[in-house]
Parts: C-alpha cells; structure tokens; sequence
C-alpha cells in the first residue's frame, strides 16, 4: 500500500479545545482504519506542526478523502506528503531518460 505522512497544524478552534484531542485522534484512527488504512505511527510534535502521523493507505483517493474529513472537522490544518521506499525510489530514479 502507499504510504502518506501528515503534517498537522492545530486551528484555533482545536487548540482551544485541546482536551478532547486525544478523543479525537483515537476516532479518527478508527475511521482511517475502515477505511482500509494502516497507521503506522503518530506522533504530537515540537515546532511548526503538532502533530505527524506516517500511514498506509489503499490508494491516494482514499487518502485524499480521509484527510479532507479531518481537515472538515475544523480542528487541524494538514499538509499530506506521499511517500516512498528506498526501492520505489531506486526504480523512479532508474525511469529517469
């Protein structure tokens, strides 16, 4: 599956309810889930984002639209970087003419 890293910036109405943000992680956790997604990590940050998380998904629609209903909430900003492996990387590069 392909593998996406967001970036998380808290809004002003999520900071100001910062309290139920652990709640809100968990549920969204479950959401990407059914889904068909993998989280494989998510982490609160120091600096410019709050949050990052690193999962899979099964392709960019389906992670386009998770991270558009995040974003709908109204709690975070995100910024969605598709990433890939050493190896996807390695074939990319031997495409180039």
């Amino acid at each position: 599956m392909p593998t996406y890293i967001a970036l998380y910036k808290f809004t002003d109405q999520g900071i100001k309810n910062i309290k139920a943000a652990p709640q809100r992680v968990e549920n969204n956790v479950k959401a990407w889930e059914k889904m068909g997604g993998k989280l494989l990590g998510f982490y609160s940050t120091m600096g410019e984002y709050d949050y990052v998380s690193i999962a899979e998904a099964p392709n960019d629609a389906v992670a386009s639209t998770f991270m558009l209903a995040v974003g709908a909430q109204g709690n975070v900003r995100t910024t969605t970087l598709k990433a890939f492996t050493t190896k996807e990387f390695a074939v990319i590069v031997k495409n180039i003419p």
